[in-house]
């Protein structure tokens, strides 16, 4: 069975979602996610549905869901590089992923974890990373 890939960047981990996910897919990864977010005490989850070009109703939920389970874990979701029509598509069901941030890109939702972090977790991509929280972006 296919997986989507975990990865962590400090403490936080980063799931970019290049397949077409299936239901089973979905829920293989709420299911790992979940667990990874408990043995690496992240703080916060980048899920990046950038190569996604549609959803239906069950990927939107899976995403609301997977969200809420991460901040009962104590880590923020930010789901970053969603497509207008993934959005639109969203709206148009009605699912509003309530309690879910989001970001244009993957840089800008990693600076969003950081900035809501504190500077306790300033340094969570390295020093000599370009993204610090103090960091403002362009809007």
């Amino acid at each position: 069975m296919e997986r989507v890939p975990i990865l962590r960047i400090g403490d936080i981990l980063l799931v970019s979602i290049q397949i077409d996910l299936q239901d089973h897919i979905a829920l293989a990864l709420q299911d790992d996610l979940s667990r990874r977010i408990v043995e690496t005490s992240a703080r916060g989850v980048l899920i990046d549905i950038s190569a996604l070009e549609i959803v239906d109703s069950f990927i939107g939920r899976m995403i609301s869901t997977t969200a809420a389970v991460s901040r009962v874990l104590d880590a923020e979701t930010v789901v970053v590089g969603m497509q207008p029509a993934v959005a639109i598509t969203l709206v148009e069901l009605g699912l509003t992923l309530s309690g879910v941030r989001t970001a244009l890109d993957v840089d800008r939702g990693l600076a969003l974890l950081n900035r809501t972090a504190g500077p306790e977790s300033q340094d969570s991509l390295g020093p000599d990373s370009p993204l610090r929280a103090d960091e403002q972006l362009d809007d």
